[in-house]
């Protein structure tokens, strides 16, 4: 209760703030009174940054609304080709809501912001403290348009028809159909395991039954099936494994609730059973990531259902190099029981960080500039290969490959190998569609994982931000059911009998009915009609 309430009063006062920060700058949209006359002139065939005639440098200044760590600028490959092209520096802070706060009240914002939820409240009201990035683009370097995708530009559009933000790794429809997105959720299996129990299925709910105890009588010393962290979540048993199912995301034009498919709660029940045949761990439900990754680099899970897959190269990596000839190996794993295929999800249409241009942008020209220079080509392949000659060549197939010395740096020295070049560290604006320059990943623990998945990704942008806007009643009342829902899972996987699993599920669906589920469903209901009208896509 205690952090629900701190939650509630930062969201009333980022409110508050924010209402008083755009009174303050009501005047100054658009960075009307300021000038480029004696820089340069718009030409949208060219990026403004090349245009730019400024001989002083630019300072920057970048907030991140999270406590991440940031990257000296200038001191690597990529951030000092970024510094040299510009000729700018970039000085990151980092914080919290607090600090955001903070910052809209004392009138004293930098430049860029970046936030970490587009649904938050300032992300909302972001036309009362960020410049529209279309205003800016007219202003000063219309080239920017050419460089964003009018999807994405689109789904960021606020009620007056303005986009102030743009994300990094937004996925349009067009990245889904590419193939070039990667997965992220697997269902990996120690090879050596694998192949000695002769390659089972794990298809059917009996056969997953059947193989999670073939494996703990033959290697009492393994737990047979793990998962990822939960945490206060439901880890990859919730969405994820939905995703896995092909649990549908709608039900006739309209919101449903997937935690009570049947088809999903019928392989949770399958999770129980596993669990009640001692094939779960305990610890598995309990296991932070430290304790998660030490256990995936010592093999220690037979089995595993993960989200998240490329964020575990290392861990994955690691058991592969202290064992020869074995390695974790993605196979088709669980079936839905009515025959739906994999409906995997990525970062979808919203992305994952969003960046705005603040009102008080000391240059805003020198700051879409630098929009505009990551978005591009020139910037995508820098931040995600470095600089050619330096850390990667072109083969006789036109494909971006990373030079040998690059690659064994990475292998045997990983931290000097990112002091030294960062890439794909300076990330604000990358996005996948640019894993199709490349020869393909580096990470040979993951290759085969990501090559499994082609196919089964589908995009799920009609339900994406349709939970409850911050600081409502539908809010509040959403957070205690997520809350309700994480622990009802847990407790129905670890009951100890059928009896009591039908209990829990029934005590889910009261907690449903008593908390205002049918007002947060018809939230949802004109949420997913809202994306609708962004996608321009049908009921």
């Amino acid at each position: 209760m205690k952090s629900l309430a701190v939650g509630v009063s930062l969201v009333a006062l980022t409110a508050v703030v924010l209402g008083a920060c755009g009174g303050k700058n009501a005047e100054n949209d658009g960075g009307k009174d300021f000038s480029i006359a004696d820089r340069y002139k718009l030409d949208k065939t060219k990026p403004a940054w090349e245009l730019d005639k400024k001989e002083e440098p630019t300072t920057l200044t970048w907030y991140l609304n999270s406590d991440w760590k940031t990257i000296p600028f200038g001191d690597d490959v990529t951030t000092a080709q970024i510094k040299k092209d510009l000729n700018i520096d970039v000085k990151f802070i980092t914080g919290d809501d607090t600090k955001l706060n903070t910052m809209f009240s004392g009138g004293d914002m930098p430049d860029i912001v970046t936030l970490f939820d587009p649904t938050s409240s300032a992300a909302k009201k972001a036309n009362t403290w960020a410049y529209p990035l279309d205003d800016l683009a007219k202003k000063y370097d219309p080239y920017f348009k050419s460089v964003t995708y009018d999807q994405t530009f689109k789904w960021y559009q606020l009620d007056d028809g303005k986009t102030y933000g743009y994300p990094n790794y937004s996925n349009t429809q067009e990245d889904y159909d590419s193939g070039v997105i990667p997965v992220n959720t697997n269902f990996i299996i120690r090879q050596d395991i694998y192949e000695a129990l002769g390659k089972p299925s794990v298809a059917t709910q009996a056969e997953f039954e059947n193989v999670m105890n073939q494996i703990k009588e033959k290697y009492p010393e393994l737990t047979p099936f793990g998962f990822s962290p939960l945490g206060d979540t439901t880890g990859s048993l919730g969405e994820p494994l939905q995703d896995w199912l092909g649990v549908p995301l709608e039900k006739d034009g309209k919101f449903y609730d997937r935690n009570l498919d049947k088809d999903y709660l019928s392989w949770v029940k399958t999770l129980n059973k596993v669990y009640r045949d001692g094939n779960i761990s305990d610890d598995s439900f309990a296991d932070d990531g430290p304790t998660f990754d030490e256990k995936i680099k010592s093999g220690k899970y037979a089995t595993l259902f993960i989200n998240g897959t490329s964020g575990l190269v290392p861990q994955l990596q690691t058991f592969s190099n202290n064992n020869k000839g074995n390695a974790y190996m993605a196979i088709d794993g669980p079936k839905s029981t009515l025959g739906n295929e994999p409906t995997l999800n990525q970062t979808g249409i919203s992305g994952w960080l969003v960046n705005y241009i603040t009102k008080d942008a000391k240059d805003p020209a020198k700051a879409i500039q630098l929009f505009t220079y990551l978005l591009d080509k020139k910037g995508q392949i820098l931040t995600r290969y470095g600089v050619e000659g330096e850390t990667y060549q072109y083969n006789q197939d036109g494909k971006i490959e990373f030079l040998p010395e690059v690659l064994k740096l990475k292998e045997d020295n990983p931290v000097e190998y990112s002091e030294k070049y960062r890439i794909s560290e300076f990330l604000y604006f990358n996005h996948d569609r640019n894993n199709a320059l490349g020869v393909g990943s580096t990470d040979a623990s993951v290759n085969q994982m990501q090559e499994w998945g082609k196919g089964k990704l589908k995009p799920h942008f009609i339900i994406e931000n349709t939970n409850p806007d911050a600081g409502t009643p539908e809010a509040r009342s959403f957070d205690g059911i997520k809350t309700k829902w994480s622990t009802a899972l847990v407790g129905m996987i670890r009951s100890k009998d059928d009896a009591g699993f039908d209990k829990k599920l029934a005590d889910y669906k009261t907690f449903l009915k008593e908390n205002n589920w049918d007002k947060i469903e018809k939230v949802r209901n004109e949420k997913m009609k809202e994306n609708k009208e962004k996608l321009e896509t049908k009921d």
